[in-house]
């Protein structure tokens, strides 16, 4: 995997949602919404994708790829 960032929010959710990750039903629940909702996300919903991220192994969140 690269250590590229993820562009925007909605492709670290599918990545998140398509990987072999461990998720909750509630994470998965917040990352089927980020996957297809463009609306910009708020500060504590960045720092729940980014503590997903982090916990997958995945590259973070490009800066501003929340808006």
């Amino acid at each position: 995997m690269t250590d590229t960032p993820f562009p925007d929010h909605g492709k670290a959710a599918l990545a998140l949602l398509n990987g072999h990750h461990p998720l909750s039903r509630k994470a998965g629940q917040f990352l089927g919404q980020l996957a297809v909702d463009p609306t910009p996300i708020s500060d504590p919903q960045s720092n729940w994708l980014a503590k997903l991220l982090e916990r997958a192994g995945l590259p973070a969140l490009a800066k501003g790829g929340g808006q």
